[in-house]
């Protein structure tokens, strides 16, 4: 019900902006152009935004986290002797999370593959076909879903730091 409101509050907005470009008095048009201009660079700024996120994943940014994590994780191990049950049940644990992270990792990056792959809309002069906007429409689900997929793993791995950085601290106090 409210993503309908919205919606058509939304599409109101629009209609009464093109409108106002078209149709208006001169103040109404120079409102409507200033308020397209900067819809423009909202929508610039956020695709700036996307592309830079990307290019520090392409750059294996989580990969690091991954490697690093791994790392503190054998160092524990190895100092087992000195650590309680608990603390090793915790650590498979952390261990476990890791895992499901790298798999969803791996995921992600199958599925970037796959968006960089797939052939783009003609995109010429004349009017998009409903097949081209149809793959295309495709295509930014996808990499909608793509974006919402490294939020959330960004928020997972950001837990399992702090989780791992609890346990650090603990090993280190004994």
């Amino acid at each position: 019900m409210i993503k309908s409101l919205f919606k058509i509050a939304l599409l109101l907005v629009a209609a009464i902006l093109a409108y106002n470009y078209f149709f208006g008095t001169s103040e109404e048009k120079q409102q409507a152009r200033e308020v397209f201009k900067k819809s423009g660079d909202a929508v610039g700024s956020a695709w700036n935004v996307l592309k830079a996120e990307k290019s520090k994943f392409d750059a294996g940014k989580y990969d690091k986290v991954m490697e690093q994590l791994g790392g503190a994780y054998k160092a524990i191990r190895e100092r087992a002797q000195f650590v309680d049950d608990k603390v090793l049940k915790r650590l498979d644990d952390l261990e476990r999370r890791k895992q499901d992270l790298q798999s969803q990792l791996d995921n992600i990056e199958q599925g970037d593959q796959e968006l960089k792959n797939a052939p783009a809309p003609n995109s010429g002069k004349r009017a998009l076909t409903k097949a081209d906007q149809k793959k295309a429409e495709q295509t930014a689900a996808k990499q909608a879903d793509q974006s919402r997929k490294k939020e959330q793993l960004l928020r997972q791995l950001d837990s399992l730091m702090r989780d791992t950085d609890k346990i650090l601290k603990e090993v280190g106090e004994q």
